[in-house]
Order: structure tokens, then sequence, then C-alpha cells
């Protein structure tokens, strides 16, 4: 029976190490067994080879160094305690430039190994004193029929202010409006612009006269926190001109599944005007193949509004998901293409935007996902579409969010009328 445990151990390891030496060390090591099932679940997750063969590698140096202690449960402060030794001994080795990354990625795969056996002694976080009426704010903004994404835009300022004034040693009941003046310096310092600081004034404002009607503060102080000035240009949509779209979107164009997932994405930011949240809320059920209907959730108003499915956005959609898209049993539309596989997020749209367009050297204020809606909407605009097909398209609720773009310069933006929204498709 031994040796057909060791048998199976080997079989395990030998799939990633060559040479009999090495094979030995692993199969032969402290928790080989638990080690080799932690691999094989990270393979049956799709894990790569290379991904696989790091683990293992460090999975070996942590059973070493972990295998002596007592106890079977371990705290994450105790790995990063173990972290940071094996980080000092690589350094001193001359195996590692600095300590963050070794000790990072000790405790990466440590936490998620222990996590995985059962072993990980997680701490329940402590909660805040003034969790009840954070959670009574969101629930006040819910029934208001608010959108999750404005709620929890307006919950983390709250619980940004309420943080703040905890670390102060302040209380809620007796603030004033020198504790108020004190944290809108305080976002000053963080170098927020003006657009941001107006935002956390209005929140500030509506929390502060919820606030008040609950009896959490003596007085409403919201008609007295004042809102930096905002200039008449200051939130101009800012976005690349049509022609560096077309640019964008062509660059997507080859055979790899990155550049299958990357231009479906960008034909929705750029031809839709989708949102960064509403391109990772996609799901699969979303697209109505027999309708040619893309369903759309807004994200902001939480109405649900249908756009045609035109051909090349067909084509792009249909060669990702059959070609490109990772197997699993998430319902998303875009995934990770890295194991494990994870539905994308709006940093991963925000991180290939960026990166398309500094690498094509595309001249636009706005680096982000959301300067492709911008110049959806300017390209629109100038070519001849009023401000109301316009706010339909972009999923206005009302015409004033449409009318900032009536601001821009037309005169100087005439050459994109030139260009046809098919010549895109």
């Amino acid at each position: 029976m031994v040796g057909q445990a060791w048998t199976r151990l080997a079989t395990m390891f030998k799939s990633l190490f060559q040479y009999p030496r090495v094979l030995l060390r692993h199969a032969d090591g402290p928790m080989a067994a638990e080690r080799s099932t932690f691999i094989t679940h990270l393979a049956l997750r799709s894990a790569s080879r290379s991904t696989l063969l790091r683990y293992a590698r460090q999975l070996r140096v942590i059973a070493l160094m972990l295998d002596r202690r007592e106890g079977d449960h371990i705290t994450a402060q105790e790995i990063t305690r173990y972290g940071r030794r094996w980080a000092q001994r690589q350094h001193q080795l001359g195996r590692a430039q600095s300590l963050k990354w070794p000790a990072a990625h000790f405790v990466q795969v440590a936490c998620a190994w222990y996590r995985f056996m059962g072993r990980l002694r997680e701490e329940p976080r402590p909660t805040p004193a003034y969790a009840r009426r954070l959670e009574a704010w969101t629930s006040f903004l819910r029934a208001e029929g608010l959108a999750e994404s404005t709620i929890g835009n307006y919950r983390w300022w709250a619980n940004h202010f309420l943080q703040w004034l905890t670390a102060q040693g302040a209380s809620w009941r007796p603030i004033s409006l020198v504790r108020v003046d004190e944290y809108m310096k305080h976002l000053s310092f963080q170098k927020l612009n003006r657009v941001s600081l107006a935002t956390a004034t209005k929140v500030l404002r509506r929390f502060a006269r919820y606030g008040f009607q609950q009896g959490w503060c003596r007085r409403d102080l919201a008609p007295a926190i004042l809102s930096p000035h905002l200039f008449q240009h200051e939130n101009l949509p800012c976005g690349p001109a049509w022609p560096d779209v077309q640019r964008l979107v062509e660059a997507t164009n080859g055979d790899t599944n990155k550049d299958r997932r990357n231009r479906a994405i960008l034909l929705l930011l750029a031809v839709y005007g989708l949102r960064s949240g509403e391109v990772t809320a996609l799901r699969l059920e979303d697209v109505d193949w027999s309708r040619r209907v893309l369903r759309v959730r807004r994200s902001k108003t939480a109405r649900l509004q249908e756009y045609p499915l035109t051909s090349v956005m067909h084509q792009a959609l249909d060669l990702y998901l059959k070609k490109a898209r990772p197997k699993g049993d998430h319902c998303e539309v875009f995934l990770s293409l890295r194991a494990p596989h994870r539905p994308l997020t709006g940093n991963g749209v925000y991180g290939l935007t960026r990166s398309l367009l500094d690498r094509l050297n595309i001249a636009s204020p706005k680096r982000g996902p959301h300067s492709l809606r911008h110049a959806c909407a300017s390209y629109l605009l100038n070519s001849g579409s009023s401000l109301k097909q316009v706010g339909d398209h972009l999923g206005h609720r009302t015409p004033s969010a449409t009318q900032i773009y009536a601001k821009v310069d037309l005169i100087g933006l005439r050459a994109v009328a030139a260009f046809d929204l098919g010549g895109l498709l």
C-alpha cells in the first residue's frame, strides 16, 4: 500500500519534473500527499504548467519550513513571518534583489494551500462601531431606487469618512463643521481633483442630512458643506478621435485568444458606448442569438436595454466564445485568459484599453475604457445625431446627462464626421 501511494505521488510530480533527483526530492519531502493533492486541484482548474511548476517548488519550501511547527492550523500573520524569513534567506544568497516579491509569493501560495486544506485560521475582521448606521443608509439608498453601482459609490465615500473620523478619535454625534472641513482638507492632500472633491461633498451632504433625520447628529450640516467650484469645461468628455478608435479596434485583428477577446470588448465600448462595468457584467444569456439582440443592464439606472447585434459584433462575440473563451462554470461572457479563470474585472478592462492606447501612441487625455464611450458620443453627435438619440444610445436617463457633449468644439471635430460608423464595423 505504501508503495502504491508513493507511486501515485511520483506520477503527479513526474508530470512536472524530469530529473530523477528532483522528482525524488518532491515526492519524498514533507507533506508530499497534501502538496500533490493541491497541485492536482490547480491542474483541474486549468492552471498552466508554468504555474504548477512555480507552485510545486514553493510548496516544497513551505512544507520544509512549516512541517516542524506545532499544531495543524496556522494564521496569516504566522505565514507572513515565515515568508519574511524565506525572503531574507533568498536575498542573502543572492537569489533575490529585494525582499518584497519572494515574501509575497511565499504568503500567497502558503495561504492558498492552507486554506484549501482547511487549516488556515482566519481571524474575523472586527465590525466597526458605525456598521449598523452604514447598513441603514445603504438600505435607504436602495429603497430610493438607486442603481447598485451608485449605492456602492455612495457607500464607499460614507465609509471612508467614518473611517477617517474613527482614526481621529471622533464620533459622529458631536460632529462639527470643523471636522468636516478637516476631512475635506485631508482629501485635498490626497491630490484629488475638483470633480472628485465635488463628488465627495455631494455624498457627504446627503449622508449628513440622513444622519440628522435619524438623530445621529445634533444639527443638519448639509447646507453648510461647501463644494469646490467646478469650471464650465472642467468635466468635459475626453476621448480619442474616431480615426484613432478605428486604429484601436484594427489592432486586435489577430488570431490569438487575447486579440479575439479584446476585439469584442473594444467594439462594445466604442460602438455601443457601454461602460466598463456593463461589459464585465454581461452574461451568456444576455446574447440572444436567435433575435440577434444584445441585452445590457445599465449600471447607473439598473434598466435593461436591448441593442441590435450587428453582423461584426455577432462575428466577434461568436469567434471569442467558440475559440478563445476559457471553459468553466462562469456565466459571465468575459473571463481572464490565465488560470484560474475568473470573470474579468474593471481593472482588467482598464488595463487592456490603456495598454493599447499606449502601444499605438494614441493621444487622449483619458486613457481608460470610459474614453471610448466619450469618443462614441462625440462621433454620433458630430455625425448629425440629436442629443436625444445620443442619450438613448448611451442609456442616459435624463437629457441633462447628454448635454455635456454639446460643449465639445464641433468645428474642431468636423473631420470625424467624414468617417461612417459602418466603416468601423
